[in-house]
């Protein structure tokens, strides 16, 4: 099968907003996606983040870069303020490249991100 072109999602939450944890949270977050699907950097073609409104200490895609991803097209957005969202919660949406089956994927939700979608196998 040729490689065609996929996107997985994923997500985490921050106990409390500090580019410290922030940057942990991401750098896990992404590596997580990155090992569980195989997926190496040159399979790579960019990746979305959205952060809710109270995640203000920096930008996801900051951490990103330090994995080596700073060749890789990354931008920010803003999750939309909706009423009982889950607070401080950083989500992915990853293309890439791949062999792999859309039912193969395995999507990466960690922290209390993990209620998002407890539909998925950990």
């Amino acid at each position: 099968m040729a490689a065609v072109l996929r996107a997985l999602r994923g997500a985490t939450t921050l106990d409390e907003d500090t580019a410290g944890q922030l940057n942990d949270r991401v750098r896990a977050l992404v590596a997580a996606m990155l090992e569980r699907n195989g997926i190496g950097h040159d399979d790579l073609v960019s990746i979305l983040f959205t952060a809710t409104g109270d995640v203000t200490s920096m930008f996801p895609a900051t951490a990103a870069r330090s994995l080596g991803l700073g060749d890789v097209p990354l931008i920010c957005a803003s999750e939309l303020a909706i009423t009982g969202a889950m607070p401080r919660c950083i989500r992915v949406l990853m293309h890439f490249y791949t062999e792999r089956t859309r039912d193969a994927l395995h999507h990466v939700y960690l922290e209390s991100a993990r209620g998002l979608r407890d539909d998925l196998p950990d």
